[in-house]
């Protein structure tokens, strides 16, 4: 039943941003987006410095939101990343059926490869 539910049911979200959190934690090397899902890229600096992300500059303490229209795949110059540069991967919705199950578990392997490491607490 819950393969039938993830071929068939509909894409959607609470809300059409991707955070990018700069500055703090691990920044991937690609970051997928879904035109009409989550096509929305949201830039937050934790840290204390000014942080660049392509032609953009994020000042500490303040988010930028960048919205994409196009699917196709766009190359940032990120002074957080250890490479320097990150890619967006901007998407068409997936059809019903095998498509949607592929995009729901790339979705589902992105959020766990990129969860926050908590340390383990100490007796």
């Amino acid at each position: 039943m819950l393969f039938l539910w993830a071929c068939l049911s509909p894409l959607r979200d609470t809300t059409r941003e991707k955070l990018l959190e700069l500055g703090t934690g691990v920044v991937p090397s690609v970051l997928r987006l879904t035109l009409g899902v989550q096509d929305v890229l949201v830039l937050h600096n934790g840290s204390p410095a000014a942080q660049v992300f392509g032609p953009l500059r994020v000042l500490p303490g303040r988010a930028v939101r960048l919205p994409f229209e196009q699917a196709g795949e766009f190359g940032f110059a990120c002074s957080n990343h250890p490479a320097g540069q990150l890619i967006v991967q901007v998407v068409v919705p997936p059809d019903p059926g095998f498509d949607r199950l592929r995009w729901r578990f790339a979705g589902l392997v992105d959020a766990l490869r990129y969860l926050p490491t908590i340390a383990p607490l100490s007796s």
